[in-house]
């Protein structure tokens, strides 16, 4: 559906009406899978400058304008280097190109440490004209050229304001970063339209064969989706009995638990089949599938859609927020269990997506949803899937156990 709003603000009537009034400004983010090709500031240690190297970022020192300011904080031990950080960003800020990238990178170990996470939060709170600020934790050893890859790109459009942990871990480079998931296979559950068909269509453009599952009654739009990516269908009710055999035996080297419902109510007003059906398809049916394939054992990649709603809790959604809440506990309970496998478990959580689901909202719930974070406006399916891709890659192979919101830093929650 389209956002009217934001296309008035991109009227010069609309821009001059609403900055004389004070209202949200939402700037066109730059989406799609290309790195940055503009300017890059580093300041601080030296971990990133060997990665931005093999990128083939353009680190400058001196430029009007920058597509990302990047700060090596992994040598911040005690509050007063802290000072550093402010030093590097206050004078440069202001040259942040739109759609820019503020990345701090740090150890993740110290009070100094931890204190990045306000400083970053609040940056991203600040940037305009659709820039964002992240945090990356680098294990000693970690390769952190994925992650930079995805946020130096506009493939992370949507993430603002987010800590990523980069273990150490076996380093999987792809032999291609255009494609890099070439030969192998990747089965998407709730595949047959909004956030699941773009995780299919993506994954594919990355070089996966895609199994695209969905329920018999979701045939044909299935069907569709499987071949205009060259992909298979399989229709499959998750919560059936046969559901984890049925897919451990396809052997995918890549899981997405994306399939979901929503049977919203007040909890007083809750029945018991809305409770549990949302369990069922949301939580349960990834437990007893994620059991299946880890017995079988060739999966490597498997990530789990949660949502802003298991962070933060939504009205008449106890349901839905519980089942949502599970899933990053699935997260947590499996990310020692995937590393000893050298593979990976990993979640997305979006906020405002824009989909059938949200359109069919009410108008203030909507422009509430839109206009309630950074970049004030909705996210697209594609900032979900892009996020995806990302853990799915092989040079992913030290991002585990990762819950990242695809929420434009959404005003509620953490």
């Amino acid at each position: 559906m389209a956002d009217r709003y934001q296309q008035f603000v991109d009227s010069p009537p609309g821009r001059f009406m609403t900055r004389r009034l004070g209202l949200p400004q939402p700037a066109p983010l730059r989406r799609g899978p290309d790195l940055f090709d503009g300017p890059v500031l580093v300041g601080g240690g030296s971990v990133v400058r060997e990665v931005l190297a093999r990128i083939g970022a353009h680190v400058l020192d001196n430029a009007d304008e920058y597509d990302a300011l990047i700060f090596d904080a992994t040598r911040i031990a005690a509050t007063r280097d802290l000072r550093d950080v402010y030093t590097f960003f206050q004078p440069a800020i202001r040259s942040l190109a739109p759609s820019g990238r503020a990345i701090v990178v740090g150890s993740g170990e110290g009070v100094a440490q931890r204190a990045l996470e306000g400083f970053v939060r609040s940056l991203g709170k600040e940037v305009r004209a659709g820039a964002t600020a992240q945090l990356v934790y680098a294990a000693p050893e970690a390769d952190l050229e994925s992650t930079l890859r995805f946020l130096l790109s506009g493939r992370s459009a949507y993430v603002s304001g987010q800590v990523i942990r980069v273990r150490a871990a076996v380093k999987n480079a792809p032999r291609d970063w255009d494609r890099p998931l070439a030969g192998q296979t990747a089965a998407v559950t709730g595949a047959s339209r909004g956030i699941g068909a773009a995780i299919a269509e993506v994954l594919a453009r990355e070089g996966a064969h895609v199994v695209c599952v969905d329920v018999p009654a979701q045939g044909e739009d299935l069907a569709a989706i499987a071949n205009q990516i060259g992909g298979s269908a399989l229709q499959l009710d998750i919560t059936s009995d046969r559901a984890p055999a049925v897919l451990a035996e396809r052997g995918a080297d890549i899981v997405i638990h994306n399939a979901g419902i929503t049977r919203d109510k007040t909890l007083g007003r809750m029945s018991e089949d809305q409770w549990d059906s949302v369990l069922a398809v949301n939580l349960e049916s990834i437990e007893r599938i994620n059991t299946a394939l880890l017995e079988a054992g060739d999966v490597t990649r498997i990530v789990c859609v949660s949502s802003v709603s298991g962070i933060a809790g939504n009205r008449g959604q106890t349901n839905y927020g519980t089942s949502k809440a599970g899933v990053i506990g699935i997260v947590d309970a499996l990310a020692d269990d995937l590393a000893k496998r050298q593979g990976t478990i990993n979640a997305v959580a979006p906020g405002f997506i824009e989909t059938q689901m949200t359109a069919a909202m009410p108008l203030a719930t909507r422009e509430a949803g839109r206009r309630m974070n950074s970049l004030a406006q909705g996210g697209l399916p594609i900032d979900v899937a892009e996020t995806v891709a990302w853990f799915a890659s092989p040079g992913s192979a030290g991002v585990n156990g990762n819950v990242v919101r695809v929420c434009g830093q959404s005003l509620i929650g953490a």
